[in-house]
């Protein structure tokens, strides 16, 4: 198992009827109502994310500045330059501003850093080469909120500077014409989650005014749902509009880069969702940042050459399948080294030889094989720069403002950051870091935990089903994409694809016949063979292949099957804990009048000659299924007598592992129904709780 906890959504059958009722077909209705939606006009408003209001730009603090300060460069015919990030967030930002400004006469000059040369952020020594030239206003996107040294330093050149950027700030803000960050402690705009790409898209539309900011809007959503999705933003409020809109606009896209990267990426004729953004797209476009060519990308976004296009996206993916070959022996060299020197609390590794492009995937990975957060140092010169990921409820910015005092510099989110640290200061800063990862866990592990939506059975799973669960999205943080469960299913072949990188199973559970992919899963760890049976964690995905429309299990994580005992025995442990049963579940448990009569018949005939009966509950449910020829279900049989002890038919004497059960003289008629025991069970069948 990848995540040591899977917590499973109770259902709510209640809701799931009222959203039937409301039109809504039966899976669709029962995820959203495990999810806590219950109401149809909630769910409609969920399932309509392109109405969703987005909040007026100038709401933003510093906003109302900004877009004065751009009309007065544009007017002025200043030379502006956009200057953001090396990540899909950051390209598409610079690339939304870049060609918005251009069109309306600006001087424009796109700058990204060159992520090995330069590093993230405003630097110094671009400032001054920008300053040189003629560059008079900076506009920052998705950067800048930490920069004040470098904010000073345009100052003193004679260059304005507005910064618009969406990570975390710090206590000073750098002393630009304007600030705009929705994080700023001081902001009233009502929705914090907007990606750098957003911001920078609200700039445009405070720029162009109210009326033309719908055509503005129109014209710009397809790059800053690319840039959001990317950024793992969540897909609330604001971003369900954005991206909603965003990725309708790529199902026919009308710049020639992005109809190039979606053909390049195997996406032709095909929906582009938030899923295939986030997993196929995004890598491509962010390992021209990753590998110090995000000039690549940039130049596909602005390209108005369909030939230009093909040649930039072919380059793309080609920068990508290099990514992939150096992020796969920089992860086998650090799971090496943590088998020979583990590290507890936090994982910190440095090192000389390793791409400072694709250490953030490679923490990525690290922290989710080892549960814990993961630091990566990439060592130059006697400095280290870093990439930082987290685990569980980690905040990442916190943990490096409290060690603010070893770093050179440091930036970021709460679960991805960056940070420079002098090479001597790195033994001090992994023990700081440790040190204070393990005070945030109090000794307790952190959490490893997969929310899984709903248990399933095949029956469940057909195409016509399946593909209304496409209205969630777009899908992502606060809005996941579906996950299920499928109990006990059947392992019949399981091959390693991809070049032995994945991991493709056969399945079968109730007479079904199911294909599964599990990606990034070679299947050594996981103990399965031919014949075992399988607990699957799944998105379910929609497979066209050759004319034929299948449902496939894209597996989130997966595990052999306990025993049908073993499961039993849990429900009845539910039960003896007072925990809340499923309705499957109180109808598995609630015994029929023929478990009364054959257990009780069975009783005597054990006591005649001896006033006590003394065995195992397993030997007694047994014994009773041979006598009655009926299924051996023990779970049931405790409680069977549990009901006729509570009805006053027997005594029993629980030990450790033997129950003795004495019969006990009735000569008047008793009520089994009457049982508070079968009162319960029955309660939960009635009212679905």
């Amino acid at each position: 198992m990848k995540y040591k906890q899977w917590k499973v959504a109770p259902p709510c059958p209640r809701g799931q009827r009222a959203l039937e009722e409301a039109g809504l077909p039966p899976l669709l209705a029962g995820l959203l109502s495990a999810r806590g939606i219950t109401h149809g006009e909630e769910a409609r408003r969920l399932l309509s994310p392109a109405s969703e209001p987005i909040p007026d730009p100038l709401l933003l603090r510093d906003m109302d500045r900004a877009a004065a300060r751009v009309r007065l460069a544009l007017e002025r015919r200043e030379r502006i330059a956009v200057y953001g990030d090396y990540d899909v967030d950051g390209i598409t930002s610079t690339c939304l501003l870049a060609q918005f400004l251009t069109a309306r006469g600006g001087e424009v000059l796109p700058y990204i850093p060159s992520r090995l040369g330069e590093g993230y952020g405003l630097n110094a020594e671009a400032v001054q080469a920008l300053a040189g030239q003629g560059v008079s206003l900076i506009l920052t996107v998705d950067c800048g909120i930490t920069a004040v040294e470098e904010t000073r330093l345009a100052n003193r050149l004679g260059i304005d500077v507005v910064i618009t950027d969406h990570h975390a700030c710090k206590e000073e803000l750098p002393p630009a014409e304007a600030v705009v960050d929705p994080h700023r402690p001081d902001c009233p705009y009502p929705f914090k989650g907007l990606a750098g790409v957003g911001v920078a898209l609200m700039l445009a539309l405070a720029v162009a005014g109210r009326e033309n900011a719908r055509a503005v809007f129109d014209e710009f959503c397809d790059l800053a749902a690319i840039g959001t999705v990317a950024d793992v933003m969540p897909m609330m409020g604001a971003n369900r509009a954005i991206v909603s809109l965003g990725l309708a606009k790529l199902d026919r896209p009308r710049r020639p880069g992005l109809a190039a990267l979606i053909r390049s990426s195997g996406l032709e004729d095909k929906p582009v969702t938030s899923v295939a953004v986030g997993y196929t797209l995004a890598p491509r476009i962010n390992a021209s940042g990753r590998m110090g060519q995000a000039e690549v990308a940039v130049e596909l976004f602005l390209t108005d050459s369909p030939a230009r296009a093909e040649e930039l996206a072919a380059q793309l993916c080609e920068l990508n399948r290099e990514r992939q070959g150096i992020e796969g022996e920089i992860f086998q060299q650090c799971v090496q080294q943590l088998e020979e020197e583990p590290q507890e609390g936090a994982i910190v590794l440095a090192g000389r030889q390793w791409h400072q492009g694709v250490v953030g995937i490679v923490a990525s990975r690290l922290a989710e094989k080892y549960s814990c957060p993961c630091f990566m140092i990439c060592l130059d010169g006697g400095l280290g720069k870093g990439s930082c990921r987290s685990w569980g409820d980690v905040n990442l910015f916190e943990l490096l403002s409290a060690s603010a005092p070893l770093l050179e510099n440091f930036g970021g989110h709460a679960l991805a950051a960056g940070f420079t640290v002098r090479e001597e200061n790195i033994p001090a800063l992994a023990r700081s870091l440790r040190r204070a990862v393990l005070r945030h866990c109090q000794g307790r592990a952190l959490p490893s935990v997969l929310e899984i939506d709903l248990a399933v059975t095949p029956q469940q799973l057909t195409p016509e089903a399946v593909e209304p669960l496409d209205l969630l999205e777009p899908c992502g943080t606060g809005n996941p994409r579906p996950v299920f469960l499928l109990q006990g299913a059947q392992v019949h072949s399981m091959a390693q694809v991809g070049r032995g990188r994945h991991l493709k199973l056969k399945l079968e559970s109730r007479g079904m016949a199911l294909d599964a992919i599990f990606f990034s899963n070679q299947g050594a760890e996981l103990g399965l063979y031919p014949g075992c049976r399988a607990d699957v964690a799944f998105y379910p995905q929609i497979n066209d292949f050759r004319g034929s429309h299948t449902v496939q299990l894209q597996v989130v994580d997966l595990c052999l099957a306990p025993s049908r005992a073993q499961l039993e025995q849990a429900i009845y442990d539910k039960y003896r804990t007072g925990e809340a049963l499923t309705r499957e579940e109180a109808q598995f448990l609630l015994p029929q009048r023929q478990d009364f009569v054959g257990l009780y018949r069975w009783l005597k005939r054990q006591s005649t000659g001896c006033t006590v009966v003394e065995d195992t509950p397993a030997r007694i449910a047994r014994a009773v299924s041979r006598a009655t020829r009926q299924r051996e279900i023990p779970a049931r049989t405790m409680l069977c007598l549990e009901v006729l002890e509570e009805r006053g038919l027997i005594n029993m004497n629980r030990r450790v592992d033997r129950i003795q059960i004495t019969l006990c003289q009735v000569e008047h008629k008793v009520d089994l129904e009457a049982s508070a025991i079968i009162r319960r069970l029955r309660a939960v069948l009635e009212d679905g709780v």
